[in-house]
């Protein structure tokens, strides 16, 4: 078998039987076209560790970041360890093939002010009724309440929402459900999202479908229109032109840190397979911490 019909074969794979997530399941299909592109596309059997080697310094040497260097070795070992189970090979090429370091770096995180300020903004948006700013202003007091993925939020459904208990079920990597609290703000926000501005647009479209957030059509939202939302109104708070979404995120576990909640309580909430993703939240809490010091202490 050839590496670009294996590259198809193990995606699909990928995302029906093992149930990774759409975005991972296209990255590691462009990672694998990209070492299709490297070697030529020849019979699998034929990549060796070398091969591998070559693919992964050629990358470096085109400035490619040390995360993504790292995701593409983990995609060639997950490549290759499926094509020797299903016996497409006989040795393992990636076996010895090193991972290099992901470089840490701290996420963009809004002070408590800042996230304030923006969405009493948006509130006051939304008091003209328009059913696009109501929607804006649910989408962004959800995001931060809640700390849920972007996808996981364009995910929704309207009874996925308990307004009653102010809960989500949400839907996150690996098909793994869990249920997230959010406040009174982001409850009153989709309170009045859910009946002046939903049926608005719902009405646009030529079947009301079960989203719990719509387009300017009546569709299920796209994520870029939200990446749109929160780069236009998060941008500026934190001097960023580029950020999305996970900036949100981000800030909503800090915050839920800096103000004593329990690590184990913010990975569940925010979904985390592993106690050491949540834990770079408390690093950013420790940076803060130690410019204070060095701002008010006389021997810093």
């Amino acid at each position: 078998m050839d590496l670009s019909a294996a590259t198809e074969a193990f995606t699909t794979h990928i995302a029906t039987v093992r149930r990774l997530s759409p975005a991972t399941a296209r990255a590691y299909r462009s990672d694998l076209r990209d070492l299709a592109a490297s070697v030529g596309d020849v019979s699998i059997a034929d990549v060796d560790l070398e091969s591998l080697r070559d693919w992964l310094w050629s990358a470096t040497q085109r400035g490619d970041a040390r995360s993504t260097l790292a995701r593409r070795a983990a995609a060639a070992r997950s490549f290759f360890a499926w094509a020797k189970d299903e016996e497409f090979i006989s040795v393992d090429p990636s076996q010895r093939l090193v991972t290099p370091k992901r470089g840490r770096t701290l996420p963009t995180v809004a002070s408590r002010e800042g996230i304030r300020v923006l969405l009493d903004a948006q509130r006051a948006i939304a008091a003209s009724g328009d059913p696009v700013d109501l929607r804006d202003h649910a989408i962004l007091e959800l995001l931060y309440a809640s700390g849920m993925r972007v996808s996981e939020l364009c995910g929704l459904d309207i009874d996925d929402l308990d307004q009653d208990r102010a809960t989500a079920r949400v839907l996150g990597k690996g098909s793994k459900e869990r249920v997230v609290p959010y406040g009174r703000p982001a409850r009153d926000a989709i309170a009045a999202w859910t009946t002046r501005g939903r049926p608005s647009l719902a009405a646009r479209a030529a079947a009301a479908g079960p989203a719990a957030f719509l387009g300017a059509r009546g569709g299920r939202i796209a994520p870029r229109l939200v990446y749109a939302l929160v780069a236009r109104t998060l941008g500026p708070v934190v001097g960023a032109e580029n950020v999305g979404p996970h900036a949100l995120r981000h800030s909503a576990a800090t915050h839920l840190l800096d103000g004593g909640a329990d690590l184990r309580a913010v990975q569940e909430i925010l979904g985390h397979a592993s106690l050491g993703t949540t834990q770079i939240y408390t690093h950013v809490s420790a940076e803060r911490l130690t410019a204070t010091y060095r701002l008010a202490h006389p021997r810093a």
